[in-house]
């Protein structure tokens, strides 16, 4: 399946590139979400079209996701969990509560932009979590774990 790409793609291609992409990954993903468009010439024409205004959404999206990076290097959260006296979480920290716990300190954080590699946070502690806000932009944030009184 050839699609042209909205926007840029990690690992795929950046904006205006005509890619080939297996019809599931491109049906189910790539279309609905609106980061590419079938390859076709009329789809070409009105993408060429339409090329500046394209490049300046992805402009003010790189500069918003530089912005919010500024505001979360060297940002950090206590999360208040219940554990063990062994300090095991009853439970685990998972990327909604780092988002909520970020937000609630006033910086926004969607939950599917914090990315947990090895998986849920299971105790208590001071932990480096990755967040990636763009395809471009990627950040650190510490998120310290304490049990409840």
């Amino acid at each position: 399946m050839e699609l042209i790409l909205l926007q840029k793609v990690k690992n795929l291609g950046a904006l205006g590139d005509k890619v080939k992409v297996k019809p599931g990954y491109g049906r189910n993903y790539l279309v609905p979400q609106g980061k590419a468009t079938a390859a076709t010439a009329e789809n070409i024409a009105e993408f060429e079209k339409r090329r500046a205004e394209y490049e300046a959404k992805a402009n003010q999206l790189l500069s918003g996701a530089e912005a919010r990076k500024a505001q979360l290097d060297g940002a950090s959260v206590t999360i208040k969990a219940n554990a063990s006296p062994e300090g095991k979480l009853f439970g685990s920290v998972g990327p909604r509560d780092i988002a909520e716990a970020f937000t609630e300190a006033g910086i926004a954080l969607d939950k599917s932009e914090v990315v947990m590699g090895e998986g849920p946070l299971r105790h208590i502690g001071e932990f480096d979590v990755h967040v990636h806000l763009h395809a471009d932009v990627d950040t650190t944030v510490k998120v310290v774990i304490t049990g409840e009184d």
